[in-house]
């Protein structure tokens, strides 16, 4: 501080000497619009004043060696400031000279009177120049000035004005400059939600190996830009926190995604860099893909004079910077650096409960966080459900607006299928759980670009409880379940289904779920003879929809009732196929009692074991005449009897298009009729 004021005493003499030159050259007069300017009197008065910021002592040896003495100050901000942007000396003494009038208001009067204009309270280019004895014509000093100096293009000085010829423009010092420079660690308030400081990770020691090492060497080297690109639930901020750590520079996290909402992105991108120049911090910008449409506004952040790390889910791509940047492919973490990261975040416990969940270290704390606050509600400790309950919290909504989110409310107990269909859908859930052990830590899927993604088949007639299946292993896995609308899905113009499927896929690339495509014979059909443009641009959805399958990294269910009418390249990518038969009489039988519940009241007459042997239905049929049952009992306001269930199995078989026979219902046809 006392440098700052130091070099600003100096200003303030040359200032004091400027206005005493003008004073001695002004002819003196009687003004009768005296008021609307300083009066020689007005300035003497300021002069008198005592002043805000002390001269240094002594000013009469020449500034130029007061200057030299206050430059042992190198521990000074405005020493380092100079040091960390490249700035000249003339550079410092432009910058003070703007910087005056925010720290010492009576500049603001002096100024006015040197600028013959008590409205333009700022220095002026031509003024500027002037106190710093630079010749107004000299094309090296007015460049210090313009686009391409350093204070102009680092945002440590902002040139105002720009319709006044050039001389005329005033010069002004950004808040956030100024309170750097007496002391303020507070950050811009401009970047309040784009830019946020983050710490080293702490990372489970070598779960990337020697990496964050090697990076660190990079980055204290001066290389920049460098990209990591990852899979979704990577590692990269991580990486790049810890990078920037063992390079002794602090982190500061650049949310390019909200950055491209704001209205003017491009003043953000530079008041960013400066930012991180002033707290000598390296910035870790992310996701890159989110400005992939402006490949400006990258190539503005990868020449910031800091170091810049980017992150993202997609390749680099050449236009978004003048060179080729350092390009880093991190890995999603394993199964046990995973585990022993949640055990670290939760203080305890492994994590068993999300261990389905694909999550960026970050994500995984915010879990942990939003976990405890759900317990305090609760008023009990962090179990399995506040865990996942925080864990389901960190999906996006974007998927939402694609697929109808459904939250499990089934479990196994509430499956009536034979064994082999229930091990099967077991075997589902643990290839879901298992993956990343398998596929990752055992590379038991190695080259070709496929992803780490698990798809399984069901098929079987309607009400076989295909649906209700995918519900119990989302539910098992503690993940939502979104079921894709085909009506955002298929259009009937050409190119436009593969870009809605591409939306779906994308959106739940970064969504823990479950994805069910219902009737899926409509979208993955078989491919089929070219003879017209229909078939051929038929042909190229399918093949398009094979090789994204290749690469999709969640968990997705095709369901189907006509197997047949599936292209057979589709069952080499998927993991399991599940054939669901029809329920045979026990079955039918135990899907009625599961039906109609234990909340609904029960005559002595019900015969749940003729209900299941006579009537041939699937579950969902069951459920159906199940409901209508209980409503036939609500309007009569009686428990539900035989008689009630007799003619709800008659309304289902009317909706079916079957005959009530007297074989099927027996003694009880007479209520039929």
């Amino acid at each position: 501080m006392d440098h700052l004021l130091g070099r600003l005493g100096i200003v303030e003499a040359r200032v004091r000497r400027a206005v005493l030159a003008r004073r001695a050259g002004d002819p003196e007069a009687d003004d009768p619009f005296r008021g609307l300017y300083l009066s020689d009197d007005a300035v003497l008065r300021i002069l008198d004043e005592p002043a805000t910021v002390p001269p240094p002592d002594p000013v009469d040896g020449g500034d130029r060696e007061a200057v030299d003495a206050l430059e042992a100050a190198e521990s000074s901000r405005l020493y380092r400031l100079q040091r960390d942007f490249g700035l000249e000396p003339l550079d410092v003494e432009l910058l003070l000279i703007a910087l005056a009038p925010d720290l010492d208001r009576r500049f603001e009067q002096l100024y006015g009177y040197l600028n013959d204009d008590v409205t333009r309270r700022r220095p002026t280019i031509g003024l500027a120049l002037g106190l710093c004895g630079v010749a107004a014509v000299s094309a090296a000093a007015r460049a210090r000035l313009t686009a391409g100096g350093p204070l102009v293009d680092r945002g440590l000085l902002l040139v105002e004005e720009q319709e006044r010829a050039f001389l005329g423009r005033s010069l002004r010092v950004p808040d956030r400059v100024a309170s750097h420079l007496l002391g303020d660690d507070a950050g811009d308030p401009a970047l309040v939600d784009v830019v946020r400081p983050v710490r080293a990770a702490g990372l489970p020691e070598g779960a990337l190996g020697d990496l964050p090492e090697r990076l660190a060497d990079a980055v204290a080297q001066a290389i920049s830009p460098v990209y990591i690109r990852e899979p979704a639930g990577g590692t990269a901020q991580e990486l790049a926190a810890d990078a920037l750590a063992g390079a002794g520079r602090a982190a500061l996290a650049l949310d390019l995604a909200r950055l491209a909402r704001r209205p003017d992105p491009a003043a953000l991108v530079l008041a960013a860099g400066r930012e991180a120049a002033l707290v000598g911090a390296g910035l870790i910008a992310a996701p890159a893909e989110a400005l992939a449409e402006r490949p400006d506004l990258l190539r503005t952040l990868a020449g910031l004079p800091v170091p810049v790390l980017m992150a993202g889910q997609v390749g680099w791509d050449p236009q978004w910077s003048d060179g080729t940047p350092l390009l880093v492919e991190v890995e999603r973490l394993g199964a046990a650096a995973r585990a022993a990261l949640w055990s670290s975040v939760l203080g305890g416990g492994t994590g068993d409960a999300v261990a389905a969940f694909v999550l960026t270290p970050e994500q995984m704390r915010r879990a942990a966080s939003a976990a405890r606050q759900q317990a305090v509600l609760a008023g009990r400790p962090v179990g399995e459900a506040e865990l996942l309950h925080g864990a389901r919290a960190q999906n996006t909504s974007g998927l939402e607006r694609l697929a109808r989110r459904i939250k499990p409310g089934v479990g196994w107990d509430d499956l009536v299928l034979p064994a082999g269909v229930r091990g099967q859908l077991r075997e589902l859930a643990a290839r879901a759980r298992h993956r990343d052990r398998v596929l990752g830590d055992w590379a038991m899927r190695p080259g070709g670009g496929r992803g780490r993604g698990v798809m399984a088949l069901f098929a079987g007639d309607s009400g076989t409880g295909k649906t209700m299946s995918a519900e119990v292993i989302a539910g098992a896995l503690g993940l939502d379940l979104y079921t894709v609308d085909l009506a955002t899905v298929v259009d009937k113009y050409v190119g436009e289904t593969e870009k809605n499927l591409e939306r779906i896929f994308t959106e739940a690339a970064g969504v823990n779920g479950v994805l069910l495509f219902d009737e899926a014979d409509a979208v993955f059909g078989k491919r089929s003879e070219v003879k017209d443009a229909h078939d051929r641009y038929a042909n190229v959805e399918s093949a398009y929809l094979l090789q994204r399958m290749e690469t999709f990294d969640g968990l997705a269910v095709l369901a189907t009732n006509l197997r047949a009418n599936l292209d057979e390249a589709f069952t080499r990518r998927l993991d399991l196929v599940v054939d669901f038969p029809l329920p045979d009489a026990e079955q039918r039988e135990a899907l009625w009692d599961r039906c109609l519940g234990a909340s609904l009241p029960r005559a002595d007459d019900l015969d749940l074991a003729f209900c299941g042997r006579a009537f041939e239905l699937a579950g969902g049929d069951i459920r159906s005449a199940a409901v209508t049952a209980a409503y036939l009992a609500a309007e009569a306001d009686r428990p539900v009897s035989m008689a009630d269930l007799v003619a709800a199995v008659a309304r289902e078989y009317r909706k079916l298009g079957r005959l009530c026979l007297e074989s099927e219902f027996g003694p009880y046809v007479g209520l039929v009729r």
